[in-house]
């Protein structure tokens, strides 16, 4: 087995899984931040009701905080100089989704915005995977190994990622199928609850397969490869 292969594959070279499943995550810190806005609307909705307390009704007062919680962590985030990339990202939906909720006075289309993606993202992702281009295989890429291509000339690996892609896509359409459900029989309770532990404890399962699955094919690869080389030296 060749020195350059040796160092690009050698499983010691591989951060801890606990490391990569951070990173990918935005660390533990990152998982919290992003779930509080969700969570305070998914809470406060059902507690406030539809009470009017001052100048807003139960759902308005739902929106506000939550929508201010997202502002809040962005705003402590930047003022701290630490990335703001998950923050952000949180901010738009809830923003989006805060937006028509507010117009329609309907808590139900607080979720309306994450369905819509989150069909979209499912199909997104099998359609990848059928093209062998799974959305998984360039995201790991981007993140763990700095964009690099290599990946791509692992026929094995790039099998395993278009799975895994399928894999992901499917629980995206099956989740959001039953947000769907739920939506149209108009059980917003329901369909926060839904949404709170479908979202961020779903994420880190398929995140944590996904690395354990890269993982796993990139520590075969030495062993393939000094099979190979050996080879040669049994025959008589």
């Amino acid at each position: 087995m060749s020195t350059e292969t040796s160092q690009r594959t050698d499983p010691d070279e591989l951060p801890p899984f606990s490391e990569q499943l951070s990173q990918q995550l935005g660390g533990v810190k990152g998982v919290i931040e992003a779930a509080v806005p969700i969570t305070l609307f998914v809470v406060l909705n059902p507690i406030l009701g539809e009470r009017q307390l001052g100048p807003l009704d139960g759902l308005q007062w739902s929106i506000i905080i939550s929508a201010a919680s997202a502002v809040g962590i962005a705003i402590w985030r930047a003022a701290r100089k630490e990335s703001i990339r998950y923050a952000l990202n949180g901010l738009f939906g809830i923003a989006l989704g805060a937006f028509l909720a507010w117009n329609s006075d309907d808590a139900r289309d607080f979720y309306l915005p994450g369905i819509i993606w989150g069909v979209v993202y499912g199909v997104g992702f099998i359609v990848s995977a059928i093209f062998r281009h799974p959305i998984i295989g360039w995201v790991y890429a981007v993140i763990a190994q700095g964009g690099k291509k290599e990946w791509r000339q692992n026929k094995p690996l790039v099998d395993v990622l278009c799975w895994i892609t399928v894999l992901w896509g499917v629980v995206f359409l099956l989740k959001n199928a039953a947000r769907v459900w739920l939506y149209l029989l108009d059980a917003d309770n329901a369909l926060g609850w839904v949404t709170l532990f479908g979202g961020t404890p779903v994420t880190i399962a398929l995140t944590a397969l996904t690395i354990w699955a890269v993982r796993r094919r990139m520590k075969s690869v030495p062993a393939e490869e000094a099979e190979t080389d050996e080879a040669p030296a049994q025959q008589p």
